[in-house]
């Protein structure tokens, strides 16, 4: 008996997500897809009934760059019979959990389906018989920002009651900055949640609200004299996902995108006000789908940019049972500060919007690299890394070969009187000189574990061309960020300087990060930062530590404020130095004493950033004006952590 089911699972290899300097753990990725026709209408167009399953797993495995630690799917059959199994979920925390999640699921189904090969075409019983076979389905990849990763810790989440409207199976993309207010929270209402997790206090809130309304819906049936089995259809009509979700989400503090299946069919995805994590939707009359990034919507149903639409912060895509499906504001949205990290590195670079920001950061910061090689592009090499500062590259490169023709185009006019057609031809022929100077080792990489005493392999993680560069030569090198600075120190520039270039150029297409992340990326030390690292010794070395103390006293004052209260006092320690005096100080710290050529970091602008990316105006990375007020209150309490020698997270 062929294997009718395993032929759509292909296999892919696993990505990494590193920067240059560091790697970045960072948001997760969601995927939530409803069939709006029969089942038997996919089978007959589409050839199989498993077309669901089969659009999840593209879905997840587009959005593969967003998540390695874990990967979960959930399905809901819709009507089935009382004791007949309406939920299925699997989960997985294994090296590659797409695959391993979409293994199972394959397994199970070919397991039945070989037992019963007379049911092939039978689409009523498959729906009746085969587990993970519905019409609304949840998808997420995870990478765990903290914590262990174990497989409670991946989403989806399941909330299980015995009435089907209280069955809540949540996943999200997201991280709140207030836990143990949402959690007390909780106790107030009776509660008594199993943890103090963001992802538990979340669902459980919801969860209570859900409850309220369906009592309420019960009670109003009974009086209306239907019976609890007749009640039910009606609960499920009535239920409104809106008021719920108003009342659940009163006090959240942090950027959430979040999905939410119930037993009976109805489903929501709800986006911070701020838009700080991404979501996007697309509707026809055969399917609504909704997934983080808009290029896999856009790849895995065939469809035009314009085509997809971006949530609107604040508000709730609601889809029920019935098909109806609506956008609704659940919190007023406030100013829009959406991640700029997305566009700058986490997102996949294929989105039409991305690829041009994506160019014009690098464009934007050739001046600065022009200024660092004095103006000499003849002896100059343009490469970079990792892949993924690719398109960052290639707007560099462009805006070096307008400037590189207008040096051209001057002389000309400048000498077209004495100029002979030997100097035209030479003068005509200089070119940009780029090369791909480093190649990622990928099988040494994926050997090397987390241990950070294996220095020596680390260090060989990329290989070098050779012959390419030249002793009198500047080495440009172009990455999308710098966060710690480790790998950049420890690697990258032993291995640049192995060619022996006059000078390297470390180029970012992101500012400096100076400031703590609460709402979802792996950045919550300060003293993990490179920059925070700079500005300290530079502090020490002009004898103003004592801003140090200063911004201490003022941080510990504000511990017991409510968070609207709370200022961002830490920006105080950067005021003293210019943008330029901090990375000066960052290549100083980074350049060891056993590399030869002279090291400069540029960094990318704020005023750039924002020119580039005028949708995404997030920036509190590089600035420290953080969207929420539980921002302002994280960034002092990991100021406070670092005053006091305490190795924690500041959320």
């Amino acid at each position: 008996m062929p294997r009718v089911f395993g032929a759509f699972l292909f296999y892919a290899t696993t990505k990494t997500t590193t920067t240059m300097s560091d790697a970045i753990k960072h948001e997760c990725g969601i995927a939530l897809l409803r069939l709006k026709k029969p089942l038997e209408f996919y089978k007959k167009k589409y050839g199989s009934a498993f077309y669901g399953i089969q659009k999840m797993y593209l879905l997840m495995e587009k959005q593969h760059n967003r998540g390695q630690d874990g990967a979960g799917f959930a399905s809901i059959k819709f009507d089935v019979a009382p004791g007949e199994r309406y939920i299925s979920r699997v989960r997985s925390n294994k090296a590659q959990p797409i695959q391993d999640i979409f293994a199972q699921i394959n397994e199970r189904i070919n397991e039945e389906m070989e037992h019963h090969p007379e049911r092939k075409d039978d689409v009523v019983w498959q729906k009746e018989n085969l587990p993970y076979v519905g019409e609304l389905f949840l998808g997420h990849v995870r990478y765990g920002t903290f914590g262990k990763n174990s497989l409670e810790s991946v989403h989806p989440f399941l909330r299980q009651n015995n009435w089907m409207h209280r069955n809540l199976i949540l996943a999200g993309n997201f991280n709140m900055t207030n836990v143990k207010e949402l959690f007390n929270s909780l106790v107030e209402l009776g509660q008594h949640p199993k943890e103090m997790a963001d992802t538990v206090t979340v669902m459980e809130k919801i969860g209570h609200f859900l409850d309220d309304a369906v009592t309420d819906l019960y009670q109003e049936c009974k009086n209306n004299g239907l019976s609890k089995r007749e009640a039910s259809p009606v609960i499920a009509e009535k239920l409104d996902l809106v008021r719920i979700l108003k009342k659940a989400s009163r006090g959240w503090d942090g950027g959430y995108a979040m999905a939410g299946l119930l037993g009976h069919g109805d489903a929501f995805v709800f986006r911070d006000p701020a838009g700080i994590r991404p979501a996007y939707f697309y509707e026809d009359d055969e399917v609504a789908v909704v997934a983080s990034e808009r290029p896999v919507i856009q790849t895995v149903f065939n469809i035009a940019f314009e085509d997809v639409k971006e949530l609107t912060p604040g508000n709730a895509l609601i889809i029920k049972k019935n098909g109806i499906i609506t956008e609704a504001e659940i919190i007023t949205p406030t100013v829009k500060k959406a991640c700029s990290f997305e566009r700058i590195y986490f997102s996949r670079g294929s989105d039409a919007e991305i690829y041009q920001e994506r160019k014009e950061l690098g464009r934007l910061i050739l001046p600065a690299v022009l200024e660092a090689i004095d103006n000499d592009t003849d002896d100059t090499v343009f490469s970079y890394i990792p892949n993924t500062a690719e398109t960052s590259f290639y707007g560099m490169v462009e805006a070096a070969n307008d400037f590189l023709n207008h040096r051209k185009n001057q002389f000309i006019l400048d000498n077209r009187k004495t100029l002979t057609k030997e100097k035209l031809e030479e003068i005509l022929s200089v070119k940009i000189r780029t090369e791909k100077i480093a190649i990622k080792d990928a099988k040494l990489r994926t050997f090397i574990t987390e241990d950070s005493s294996r220095d020596d392999l680390v260090a060989h993680v990329y290989d070098v061309t050779y012959g390419v560069i030249k002793t009198e030569d500047n080495l440009v090198i172009i990455d999308d960020s710098i966060v710690r600075g480790t790998t950049l120190k420890m690697s990258i520039l032993k291995m640049m300087d192995r060619l022996r270039p006059k000078r390297i150029i470390v180029v970012s297409s992101a500012p400096q990060i100076r400031y703590p992340d609460c709402y979802g990326i792996d950045m919550a030390r300060l003293e993990g930062l490179i920059a925070f690292q700079a500005t300290l010794e530079l502090l020490k070395e002009r004898n103003l530590y004592n801003i140090v103390d200063e911004v201490y006293a003022k941080c510990k004052a504000q511990e017991n404020y409510k968070d609207d209260d709370v200022v961002n006092y830490v920006t105080e320690i950067y005021k003293p130095f210019t943008d330029q005096e901090i990375s000066d100080k960052i290549a100083q710290l980074l350049t060891s004493e056993d590399i030869n050529a002279e090291v400069k970091i540029i960094f990318q602008t704020v005023d750039n950033l924002h020119q580039a990316c005028p949708k995404n105006l997030g920036d509190w990375y590089f600035t420290g004006d953080y969207p929420t007020p539980g921002g302002n209150r994280v960034a002092n309490k990991a100021f406070i952590n670092f005053c006091e020698g305490k190795n924690a997270r500041a959320y």
